[in-house]
């Protein structure tokens, strides 16, 4: 895995304070930059290098997919440890993936997947077999949700 640039406390604030509390305003960065009296200018460019340095994968909202008509699953893929990076650039192109992580386990790459379907997700699955040459994918759809907070507190 590439090497992570070192994160100062502002960064480690930054992150915590937007994951699970993020300000529905039309300026968000400047609410935040008040709280943290920085400059709105420092927050979104801080914002934009954990972007591109992979740290921050997206901002936006979680909906409950099933009361909007899509479907989820949990899906776990055996990948080489020298195939991990490529694996999980190609399924992180697929909007529907929520989340990517690594596990210690044989199965070691996990994601979630939300679609309008799950024919569809079948579908998007087979694509990114074709397109890695990883056919060990899991697709473990929910029979009961169970809903958490998951907050990383840096």
């Amino acid at each position: 895995m590439p090497k992570r640039p070192k994160l100062d406390n502002t960064d480690k604030a930054l992150l915590n304070r937007i994951q699970s509390d993020f300000p529905v305003t039309s300026r968000p960065f400047r609410e935040i930059a008040k709280e943290f009296k920085i400059s709105e200018d420092d927050v979104i460019k801080r914002i934009h290098r954990l972007k591109k340095n992979d740290i921050i994968r997206r901002i936006g909202g979680n909906f409950v997919p099933g009361k909007l008509g899509f479907t989820s699953t949990l899906c776990a893929a055996r990948v080489p440890e020298d195939k991990i990076d490529d694996f999980a650039k190609v399924v992180n192109k697929y909007t529907g993936v929520t989340h990517n992580y690594l596990r210690k386990n044989p199965y070691n790459v996990w994601f979630t997947f939300i679609a309008p379907s799950m024919a569809l997700i079948n579908r998007y699955l087979d694509e990114i077999s074709s397109k890695t040459g990883i056919h060990d994918i899991l697709n473990l759809p929910a029979t009961v949700v169970f809903k958490i907070k998951a907050h990383f507190d840096l």
